[in-house]
């Protein structure tokens, strides 16, 4: 009996020791805090690196844009973006007024489908910039929202 007993005490800790090593230590989410905390949107690009992207026209079909023309509530923009750029890493969403204007950064694998749905704060009228990052070239597609109610802490 006590042969089993020390058996299963054995067994519980290796698990346990198990699950330890299992588990990362840190999450898997990026955080660029110094793009994040930047308060102009050149400032903002370039600490990601995001120079010069190239300007995708309104006709062009490679970065699908859906915005609101008019948000009633800047709280809660909808936006939902699709790259069809070959070898899309990452899709960058900024809006260009907000108090911090990097909303978000989007990373892709080579298998998964660059699209994005999602909501977005607004504090006012403004150019929403997408950016997406496909086999190291930078391209721009850009839309301005209407807002009515600001989001960003305004009212």
């Amino acid at each position: 009996m006590k042969l089993s007993k020390k058996r299963r005490v054995f067994l519980r800790s290796a698990l346990a020791l198990m699950s330890t090593l299992l588990i990362p230590n840190q999450g898997n989410a990026r955080w660029d805090k110094k793009a994040y905390n930047e308060v102009n949107i050149v400032d903002s690009m370039q600490s990601i690196g995001i120079r010069n992207p190239e300007e995708l026209r309104d006709g062009s079909n490679k970065i699908e844009l859906s915005l609101p023309e008019i948000a009633e509530n800047g709280a809660i923009v909808p936006i939902k973006i699709l790259s069809k750029i070959p070898k899309t890493e990452r899709i960058f969403v900024f809006a260009e007024k907000n108090p911090q204007p990097l909303v978000s950064d989007y990373v892709f694998t080579p298998n998964v489908e660059p699209f994005v749905a999602s909501r977005i704060k607004m504090s006012e009228t403004a150019f929403v910039h997408v950016i997406v990052l496909a086999d190291g070239i930078f391209y721009r597609a850009a839309r301005q929202v209407k807002v009515t109610i600001g989001g960003c802490g305004e009212e």
